[in-house]
């Protein structure tokens, strides 16, 4: 889709949180020095007082000191309006000064983007207005499907952007070049050939005075729920007919629609841990409980691993095993397709003949492939060799390139409704073993690779 340069306002709700200087304008200033030609404008605007000058040198540091000239126009220009996005009157009065199209971006907790969608009325909204939220879409099935309805009685679905860096990430839209354009890899890509699927994000860092949101989000709501469940459904999709906003939305949420836990058994299927204390990536860390706000007895987990079925004629038989977790001693994220042993080796050969093992890493952007070779001293012995390619990250970095999508109204990168709701009906019966005690609560010592108790994964 072609860049939109007409004026844009682009209006962040809650510009001095730490989501704002941390992700959000580092991002449009990537995006500005990628795409000069950009015309917009930028009003910051939280419940506070600040002082335009102030917001201003928030821009220009979060900017950096190499910034474009559009970037250093837009940071000139930029202007900061104290409004409550929960209340009507401030609502309207901002949206009163908005210039050419807008886009709203809340950079606020679910619960007060919600209240603020809420207050909205459709004709105090300029033509072409677009909202763009941050996860979590609600807080289980029923809120996501009420969060949606307070949405789409506003705009069309196509201008709502619930936002998922991860789909932005150049590693996950490189899988689909690697299936879809290599006659090598597309003809492969189901249960016949492949025996697993590995999606995991496990980080060396801790809580991170998060407690706020992470002690009632705990890993499967944070990451699994949110994220990876979204990255399968990119690597388990049929083939679209386009890549476009329609075609690629329609064929992962197909995906997640025929998602379900392991054998029907959260129980068997799940598994969750906490850490205690210990070093982890070179951070002396206090056990989870021991972090400041953290509520012990809300039993959170900071280390989930939960297996899924995808019951399509492609993947029916296949486990997608997600798993993410904090304070953990080797940082990992990546996807792991590992393929079914041949059906018949010769005799002849000596050695086993494993599967071969297809890995994505999101960090670096790697792509490793891992086959049976022989030709060594004995020409008959079979050692397994790994041939690896540096796939390169993309000229936009993960939020840049969802900011992006954002400005263009092109929603491909972005979760549909029905998605959201998907993903939270798909862990539902995980949650509810977790609340009932089923599953128990083990631990792990930070820095360490989980407990030890739990299979090795690929």
């Amino acid at each position: 889709m072609a860049h939109v340069t007409d004026d844009t306002t682009l209006v962040i709700f809650g510009a001095t949180g730490d989501l704002t200087s941390r992700l959000l304008l580092p991002a449009l200033a990537q995006l500005l020095q990628h795409e000069p030609e950009r015309s917009m404008h930028l009003i910051g605007t939280a419940r506070s007082e600040v002082s335009e000058a102030s917001w201003r040198a928030q821009v220009r540091k979060a900017f950096g000191d190499d910034r474009s000239d559009a970037a250093s126009a837009v940071a000139r220009s930029t202007v900061f309006r104290r409004a409550d996005p929960t209340k009507a009157a401030d609502l309207k009065r901002l949206l009163g000064e908005i210039e050419g199209r807008p886009v709203l971006y809340f950079a606020v907790p679910p619960q007060a983007a919600q209240q603020a969608c809420e207050q909205l009325v459709p004709g105090d909204l300029p033509e072409g207005t677009v909202l763009a939220l941050e996860k979590p879409f609600g807080s289980d099935e029923a809120g996501a499907h009420r969060l949606n309805e307070a949405l789409r009685r506003l705009v069309p679905e196509n201008r709502i952007f619930r936002v998922d860096h991860f789909l932005g990430r150049s590693t996950v839209l490189n899988v689909l070049g690697i299936r879809f354009a290599n006659r090598l890899f597309e003809p492969v890509w189901s249960a016949e050939h492949v025996e697993s699927v590995v999606i995991r994000f496990d980080e060396s860092l801790g809580l991170e005075d998060r407690a706020g949101y992470y002690d009632r989000a705990g890993a499967l709501v944070d990451m699994i729920q949110s994220h990876l469940l979204q990255v399968m459904a990119v690597v388990a999709m049929e083939p679209p007919a386009s890549l476009d906003e329609a075609d690629l939305r329609a064929a992962t949420t197909a995906v997640l629609r025929a998602t379900a836990i392991w054998d029907d058994n959260a129980v068997r299927s799940s598994r969750r841990a906490r850490y205690t204390a210990g070093e982890a990536g070179g951070v002396q860390l206090p056990a989870y409980t021991a972090e400041p706000g953290v509520e012990p007895e809300r039993q959170t987990e900071t280390l989930a691993e939960t297996t899924f079925e995808v019951r399509t004629a492609r993947w029916a038989g296949v486990p997608f095993t997600l798993r993410s977790g904090k304070a953990i001693a080797s940082p990992n994220a990546e996807i792991v397709l590992t393929f079914r042993p041949v059906r018949h080796l010769p005799a002849g050969f000596s050695g086993d003949a494993p599967g071969s093992v297809l890995r994505f890493s999101l960090g670096p952007d790697e792509m490793s492939l891992t086959l049976n070779v022989n030709g060594g001293e004995d020409p008959f012995a079979l050692q397994r060799e790994t041939i690896q390619a540096t796939l390169g990250e993309g000229a936009l970095r993960a939020y840049a390139e969802v900011l992006s999508g954002i400005l263009d109204g092109d929603a491909a990168l972005a979760v549909r409704g029905d998605a959201a709701e998907l993903c939270w009906r798909i862990v539902q019966p995980v949650r509810d073993a977790w609340r009932r005690g089923d599953v128990p609560l083990e631990e792990y010592a930070a820095g360490s690779e989980g407990p030890g108790t739990w299979p090795a994964l690929p």
